[in-house]
């Protein structure tokens, strides 16, 4: 009992030293009020702008392509206004001509990232929050040597503080290997390029070969993502992590790109040699996919008003499936709001987590979601770190974000948003497989749980605004 008080007198010295830390940093971050977003951007007479390899499409072509996926989907107002919303805030198009494929965990996700590497003809970029130092990472590092020794050119940026435990040996070998490395925002100020911010990090996990294929999602570059959705663990001790990425060809590939060399640019990485990173693309499918990036700074919070506009436009369905729920007051609102006009709102979390403080501090808020019709499940048998939404069976998100404080209001973040009714269906199965493997908190149950608890999420909720 004594070590557990302990423990317990720690973590909350550590929680109000952070507290102070943060507030001297961030001073008090606040993300853009969406409902005022919304409302300055009018209803559009002609159907949302919509990019193509042959440039822009005619309003005709945007009308048939909104027509179709209404038809698809079933009347729903999200399409067209959400898009609206995402044209006038977002510096990235909405683009047609795409295939997605969804790679659902560790294993799918690094087969595909594998082939495209080991396929590589003339450049790959790699942005990753970790980079372990592990037997996955030895690997990857491995093959990217192996592409370096072959002509191609490879440039990496990995975030300082998520990497933090990673050996400097395995970056050096790779430098070494001629391999172009970054290290974003380092939490040594004295490695700092320009002005420090420990607490604005890189959540980003995007690789971009060739410039015509794009792998994005939750998955870091780590062993700890050996386990599947059958939640049967490769490793030794632990549960297996479960996470979601998408395989992206076509148009939307030249977005990626971009966000990448716009970050070297950002962080005064070295002249990168002149490489075909803008190739010609061709339309390979038929997906409507908008790339969201976000950076720090209010004005630049696209994953946060990508969020809320999509559920406060829904009208008939939407499930969540999210890392670190620790949601603000817009977040809130929006989804009570849903569900009291009759949306089904669902929503996965962890039910064990790496980070369990977040976990006590979201669960403060199930109450308030409960009462007002919200549905909320956590997941067993696994570690979840997906980051994932399907809306109105026919609007999908796929990327780093969590709906939490710090993805929203620090971190780069990237996420890719798809329109498409059999996309969307792929979605809606994988949900529905994690669903039946979660557990329901229901209103009756969790009214009655023991005070300590209460005590505890209440505590931790004080700190939601740096988790």
């Amino acid at each position: 009992m004594r070590k557990r008080g302990n423990i317990l007198n720690r973590l909350i010295g550590i929680c109000f030293l952070s507290l102070a830390f943060s507030v001297l940093l961030t001073g008090c971050a606040t993300p853009p009020k969406v409902t005022q977003i919304i409302e300055e951007v009018p209803e559009a007479r002609e159907p949302p702008e919509i990019a193509s390899m042959r440039g822009f499409l005619p309003a005709g072509e945007r009308k048939a392509i909104i027509a179709r996926l209404q038809n698809a989907a079933g009347p729903t107002n999200l399409l067209e206004r959400q898009m609206d919303v995402l044209n006038a805030v977002s510096a990235t198009p909405l683009t047609s001509g795409n295939r997605v494929t969804l790679l659902v965990d560790g294993p799918a996700t690094y087969d595909a990232m594998s082939e495209a590497i080991k396929n590589a003809k003339d450049n790959i970029n790699l942005e990753t929050f970790l980079f372990s130092n592990d037997e996955t990472g030895r690997e990857f590092a491995d093959l990217l040597l192996t592409k370096r020794s072959e002509g191609v050119q490879v440039n990496l940026i990995y975030d300082s503080a998520g990497s933090l435990c990673t050996s400097t040996s395995l970056f050096d070998r790779l430098k070494k290997g001629g391999i172009e490395v970054l290290q974003f925002d380092p939490v040594n100020p004295f490695k700092a390029r320009g002005k420090w911010r420990p607490l604005r990090r890189d959540h980003r996990k995007m690789l971009i070969v060739d410039g015509r294929i794009a792998i994005m999602g939750g998955v870091n570059i780590s062993g700890v993502y050996s386990g599947g959705l059958s939640g049967i663990s490769q490793e030794k001790e632990g549960l297996p992590w479960r996470d979601t990425d998408v395989r992206i060809e076509g148009p939307a590939v030249a977005e990626c790109q971009r966000l990448f060399l716009d970050t070297w640019k950002e962080q005064k990485g070295p002249e990168l040699p002149k490489r075909e990173y803008f190739p010609a693309l061709k339309e390979v499918g038929t997906d409507l996919v908008r790339v969201v990036g976000s950076e720090s700074g209010e004005r630049h919070r696209i994953t946060f008003i990508m969020y809320i506009s999509a559920i406060i436009f829904a009208e008939k369905t939407i499930h969540l499936t999210t890392a670190y729920f620790v949601p603000e007051e817009q977040t809130l609102k929006s989804l009570v709001d849903a569900a009291s006009r009759g949306v089904d709102v669902r929503i996965i979390v962890p039910k064990r987590s790496d980070e369990p403080v977040a976990v006590a501090a979201g669960r403060y808020y199930y109450s308030d979601l409960l009462k007002k019709g919200v549905k909320i499940y956590e997941r067993r048998s696994a570690m979840l770190h997906a980051k994932t939404a399907v809306i109105d069976r026919v609007w999908s998100t796929v990327g780093s974000a969590n709906m939490d404080y710090w993805s929203f209001l620090h971190n780069n973040e990237v996420n890719a948003v798809i329109l498409s009714k059999d996309f969307a269906g792929e979605m809606e199965n994988l949900f529905s497989s994690d669903l039946i493997r979660s557990d329901e908190i229901t209103w009756m149950a969790w009214k009655d749980r023991p005070l300590l608890p209460r005590l505890w999420e209440w505590f931790m909720h004080l700190f939601a605004h740096f988790l």
